[in-house]
């Protein structure tokens, strides 16, 4: 945006300016990194008074730097200099409250010298909560600046997958089958898991191994069930076959490769199949996104036929609802956004937005082709001409393979910052699946994805009761 000031000599007494700004929870954050105040009081995730919520206030000075930015904006604008400044305060301003602040022109006088009357007004009860007078230096000649030259910043929280921690730990711990552990990160995957409420482990593997490592990495086993295992294989099975008999909700990797994971589960007799098609749901929390981003299948299906692309969608929609998602928005992703009979990608698209139409998906809003660009950017989808529900605004990605979905979310997770967890979805028990280099955030929120969606289920099967 182009920023024109006004000259001294085009002021006048009682000329006034504001600006409106939104505090958000990433502007405390920004405060804190850039001023070096880290007074708990001003940031998102403390409590001080011990009233059980955080206490989120807005620094006195990021409401006075709120002045500062009209004084050097708008009224002089750019050019102007700071003389000096008195402020009194009257209130406080909060994590999501809309604030408002005005400068007025009191005095001009010799050398460009400007009087001002200044005040941030909190526009939730139109309090004034900042009332102060300001001297600046107004440049004497018209400038202008184009502030989009200014480099943008990105803070790496994760308010997404702090949201969906929360709605877990409320909810039942699931027992877990952990599927041969006998790996440091893997068995510590999953006692933090435990730690946070979220499962009950059941180790299954070589138990005296077990204990031994957990004697390495300092973890207290006490009250943790142990199951004996003499290979990779064997605790696999045995997992799958605890969750046939309901003896555990959900079953976690620990140290092993996925197709030995997965290849009992798969058995058409004795597995847990459920008439869909296994796939994988990445669920990323981005910096910057307000909503949790689903991608799939990542993980699972190499090249996915168009029957199998049915439960994909399918099942990233299901796992859409146990977020949260009522009606999921759907993005089936191709290199273009118009179908074309020589890209394959584009025509698996249009045939899944038409059966989502008639029926034959349900559960959310589906359509395709759309390319990455229109699929997740408003800008870019209305320049391109597309319009739609989902179009821009995209909340589960479905991409054409598998190498499309490896590559997009360690692309988001790497140069994005982006959180990534996931989950198995079409068993009849979520699939924990974690990988050797997956952070402690990626094993606990996978965790409590898992219990997310057997709670969602257990709700959908009381109310068909």
């Amino acid at each position: 945006m182009i920023m024109k000031n006004f000259p001294f000599d085009a002021l006048h007494i009682g000329q006034t300016a504001e600006l409106r700004r939104l505090c958000t929870t990433e502007d405390l954050f920004v405060f804190a990194a850039a001023t070096g105040n880290h007074n708990p009081m001003h940031l998102p995730d403390q409590d001080v008074d011990g009233d059980g919520k955080a206490d989120t206030t807005a620094s006195g000075i990021f409401l006075a730097a709120m002045i500062s930015a009209v004084l050097g904006n708008v009224l002089p604008g750019p050019g102007a200099l700071y003389l000096s400044q008195e402020l009194s305060f009257k209130g406080h301003a909060y994590a999501d409250d809309e604030l408002l602040a005005r400068v007025t022109v009191t005095g001009l006088g010799a050398g460009g010298i400007v009087d001002l009357d200044t005040q941030v007004i909190r526009l939730r009860d139109r309090a004034v909560i900042v009332q102060g007078k300001a001297q600046v230096q107004a440049p004497l000649v018209p400038l202008s600046f184009d502030d989009g030259d200014l480099p943008g910043l990105v803070v790496h929280t994760h308010r997404q997958f702090d949201a969906i921690l929360k709605r877990a730990k409320a909810l039942p711990a699931l027992r877990t089958a952990v599927v041969w552990p006998d790996e440091a990160q893997a068995l510590q995957g999953a006692l933090l898991a435990q730690s946070h409420g979220l499962i009950l482990p059941v180790l299954i593997g070589p138990t005296a191994r077990l204990r031994a490592l957990a004697v390495e990495i300092g973890a207290d086993l006490t009250g943790v069930e142990l199951q004996e295992a003499a290979s990779e294989q064997a605790a696999a099975e045995l997992a799958v076959a605890l969750a046939r008999k309901g003896d555990v909700q959900a079953i976690m990797k620990g140290h092993l490769h996925t197709d030995v994971l997965l290849r009992p589960m798969l058995d058409r007799a004795t597995g847990l199949r459920i008439g869909r098609r296994f796939t994988h749901v990445f669920v990323l929390d981005v910096p910057g996104l307000g909503h949790p981003l689903l991608v799939s299948d990542g993980a699972i299906n190499i090249a996915p036929d168009l029957t199998t692309k049915v439960d994909i969608v399918q099942n990233a929609i299901d796992l859409a609802h146990s977020l949260g998602i009522s009606r999921p928005k759907v993005a089936i992703l191709s290199a273009v956004e118009t179908v074309t009979p020589d890209m394959p990608s584009s025509m698996d698209a249009a045939a899944l937005s038409k059966m989502a139409e008639r029926g034959q998906i349900t559960g959310g809003l589906v359509d395709g082709p759309l390319a990455m660009d229109n699929a997740v950017n408003m800008a870019a989808a209305r320049t391109k001409g597309i319009a739609g529900a989902v179009a821009g605004q995209a909340e589960v990605l479905v991409v054409p393979n598998i190498d499309a979905g490896n590559i997009l979310v360690k692309l988001l997770t790497h140069l994005a910052h982006a959180e990534a967890a996931g989950l198995v979805m079409g068993a009849s028990v979520p699939v924990i699946l974690t990988s050797r280099a997956d952070g402690p955030v990626a094993r606990v929120v996978s965790a409590a994805l898992a219990v997310l969606h057997m709670h969602a289920k257990a709700q959908v099967a009381i109310a068909k009761d």
